[in-house]
């Protein structure tokens, strides 16, 4: 991470819920567009030294995005995300969820509703997002396979793209 972007993350227990909030060095429309279209978000949604494949993505209410992350040994581990609302270029709401390869929900494991908001900040872009567990034990069930770091190095991909992206322009 360059130039002393803001990063937070918080846990409140309290509430289940995770906070965190990312600055990017980007306009709000190319943020956006990295998180709302297939083609981009398999160039950073994972942490290295992951990779990301979609399978289907429809981005609209009601649609979903059905992706896997692969490891180095081209283990897949698959996620389903549900698209409830969409505010275009401000923000979505989605239901986020561990599945198999043929999209059915791994009930097993913790799901949660995500808030993914996009707002200047100057010449940059603030990402919030606010993840709703439905449990304490989920909540800390993803703590504990390591979210905070895997999310760190995810965005720490995502400022790569952008600044391949905005180098090109």
């Amino acid at each position: 991470m360059k130039a002393n972007l803001q990063f937070d993350f918080i846990v409140d227990k309290e509430s289940n819920q995770l906070t965190l909030r990312r600055e990017f060095m980007a306009k709000r429309q190319l943020v956006w567009d990295c998180y709302t279209k297939s083609e981009l978000l398999d160039q950073w949604f994972a942490p290295k030294p992951m990779t990301t494949k979609t399978k289907t993505m429809d981005f609209r209410e009601g649609g979903h995005w059905h992706y896997a992350m692969v490891d180095t040994n081209d283990t897949e581990y698959w996620g389903f995300t549900e698209y409830l609302t969409i505010q275009p270029i401000d923000f979505y709401t989605s239901l986020d969820a561990f599945s198999n390869e043929q999209g059915e929900v791994n009930k097993d494991l913790p799901r949660a509703k995500w808030r993914v908001s996009f707002s200047d900040k100057f010449e940059n872009t603030l990402v919030e997002i606010f993840v709703q567990y439905n449990s304490l034990s989920d909540l800390e069930a993803v703590i504990q396979m390591g979210m905070e770091q895997g999310m760190t190095m995810t965005l720490e991909k995502l400022d790569e793209l952008l600044a391949t992206l905005t180098s090109e322009k």
